[in-house]
């Protein structure tokens, strides 16, 4: 796979089996190389202040308004209903969502999206829906287009091959991708496969303002990477299936030709990937405890200052060489929604009961902190210079939103733990009336 590198960058790219295809000095000529159809593809409103203007100009063989009209597809798990169960503020941990086996149904990404939970509404473009996807067949003369929002992919089983409009990527575990509103894809998969998908609607993701940090850390723009054009020229007698999420619904189309067709392209509004491992980890190296978001990858920003519609956080392999400090993270009631999962590896604060391919879910003001086993084990600790989180990498989708658990999520995926709470049972009291201050 060859990639272009940078974060939101103005791009340019043509298939080498076409030199050329990209019109010199104009976006729309009259008659384009090689007879192509020129189209934009807009991420943003027309007048949108430059940084944030968002768009990408298309040269394709045949214009993706070719087609037949949209009929209703079934949703399957995939909602933005959230009002099928009534709320539960409890803390919330699911098992490792089981994946179909290949022998009883062939279930692709589309078919395999099951939504877990969410806030928000699609049609007035201001929410969130986080989606488990569980599969074990690739996508065939089909795509997926996704008319609500953004599509944050964390693979965490299996890695997956994205063929887009803009180019092919290969996403692997501890890799993320994003594609963007409007932006058609299929995927191919090698074997059974499982991830996390993070949705926000009404806004596109960005990379974290540093402040003090300055201008590097955390991760870096040169550290993303783009596709290159790859076109085909495939007609498809039989068929190809277009799945369209609309205001939170599933609608299909067919046409005779891959979507897959466009020669040429450039401009800012592009799918992307990022490796994790090439996160710069802050940390603190005194005492005490920086908040999580100095962990922030990415974040979709709300219309109010410094608070996101969601930020994409993880828990990297890093240094704890904080002194008189306890070093796993604090009990903790927060007025954002915390959405976890687990890649790999075994996340510090529970070891045991959090697992690859799981879950858990701490919503807006319910308490949440280490289980009794990792309290008492780090309150004794000694403390010197430690690796934290070898092996592992977990991460969170914080919200502002208040999310709703699904009927899916709730019951009809059947791992929620329901002993989850036992976890924190047996922490006691160290209250000690008598204590006094050592002498120095």
């Amino acid at each position: 796979m060859a990639y272009m590198s940078g974060f939101g960058n103005e791009f340019s790219s043509e298939d080498p089996r076409c030199p050329g295809a990209l019109p010199e000095g104009q976006n729309s000529p009259q008659v384009c190389p090689y007879g192509l159809y020129a189209e934009q593809l807009s991420g943003s409103a027309f007048t949108c202040p430059r940084p944030a203007n968002k768009r990408s100009w298309l040269y394709r063989i045949l214009p993706s308004v070719k087609h037949k009209p949209f009929i209703a597809a079934p949703c399957g798990d995939l909602t933005e209903n959230w009002n099928e169960v009534e709320p539960d503020p409890n803390q919330l941990r699911w098992l490792p969502f089981s994946i179909p086996t290949p022998t009883k149904k062939k279930v692709d990404f589309a078919t395999g999206l099951h939504t877990i939970c969410g806030a928000g509404d699609a049609k007035s473009r201001n929410g969130i829906g986080v989606h488990i996807y569980t599969c074990n067949a690739s996508m065939v003369d089909m795509c997926f287009n996704n008319s609500d929002g953004d599509f944050l992919i964390v693979p965490q089983q299996g890695e997956i091959l994205i063929t887009t409009e803009f180019g092919k990527m290969l996403v692997e575990p501890n890799e993320i991708c994003v594609i963007q509103q409007g932006m058609r894809f299929s995927v191919d998969v090698f074997g059974a496969t499982r991830g996390y998908i993070l949705e926000v609607y009404g806004a596109h993701f960005e990379l974290p303002d540093l402040g003090p940090i300055g201008g590097n850390g955390l991760a870096n723009p040169r550290d993303f990477q783009c596709p290159v054009a790859w076109y085909e020229d495939r007609h498809v007698a039989a068929g190809y299936t277009i799945i369209n999420k609309y205001q939170g619904k599933l609608f299909a189309c067919q046409q005779d030709f891959s979507p897959f067709n466009v020669v040429a392209w450039h401009g800012n509004y592009t799918p992307y990937k990022y490796n994790l491992t090439n996160f710069m980890v802050i940390n603190c190296v005194a005492f005490d405890h920086a908040d999580p978001s100095i962990f922030t990858v990415l974040t979709a920003k709300s219309t109010r200052p410094g608070v996101a519609i969601a930020d994409f956080v993880i828990f990297p392999p890093r240094w704890g060489v904080a002194d008189r400090t306890f070093r796993p993270p604090y009990y903790h009631r927060n007025c954002m929604s915390e959405f976890m999962g687990l890649i790999k590896g075994h996340y510090e604060a529970k070891e045991e009961g959090f697992q690859p391919g799981g879950a858990s879910l701490h919503s807006i003001m319910t308490p949440h902190g280490p289980d009794v086993d990792c309290f008492e084990k780090n309150s004794r600790a000694e403390l010197k210079p430690e690796r934290v989180a070898e092996g592992t990498m977990a991460f969170m989708f914080e919200s502002s939103f208040s999310m709703a658990v699904t009927k899916w999520g709730l019951q009809t995926c059947q791992t929620l733990d329901k002993n989850y709470y036992q976890c924190w049972e047996d922490l006691c009291s160290h209250f000690d009336p008598s204590w006094k201050p050592s002498k120095q």
